[in-house]
């Protein structure tokens, strides 16, 4: 019997506990350090690797687009970046080269910022 990894299960208490704003700039936050990795995984040849964090990337930029509420009108720009993203990081996993995930870092990013400047912004306003 095995005891569990502290860190996962502080890892898995930190999800199923943070509201759902918070839980959009994990998915962020994510996808970047994803993509950070596969980026050092292609510029040292580790295919395997870069393979394995684009894959996770993709999925979790997916599960953005997936879960997308149609009703408001942003969202629909949204779905359309994300759609630009999930081609370019295929097309990265595909070729193994960098430039695409190159173009889809600073996207996320920005999106990332946003999304926590606007968490702040809600945060202010209710107290």
């Amino acid at each position: 019997m095995s005891l569990p990894n502290p860190y996962q299960q502080y890892r898995q208490n930190a999800i199923s506990s943070a509201a759902p704003g918070e839980l959009t700039l994990m998915l962020y936050n994510g996808a970047i350090k994803f993509l950070y990795q596969a980026r050092e995984a292609l510029e040292t040849r580790n295919v395997s690797g870069a393979h394995e964090a684009l894959v996770r990337a993709q999925e979790i930029v997916q599960y953005l687009h997936d879960t997308l509420d149609m009703q408001y009108e942003i969202s629909g720009n949204l779905a359309a970046l994300y759609d630009f993203m999930l081609r370019r990081l295929c097309q990265a996993n595909i070729k193994k080269e960098t430039s695409p995930v190159e173009e889809v870092l600073p996207l996320l990013e920005d999106l990332r910022d946003t999304w926590g400047r606007a968490l702040q912004a809600v945060k202010g306003k209710a107290t």
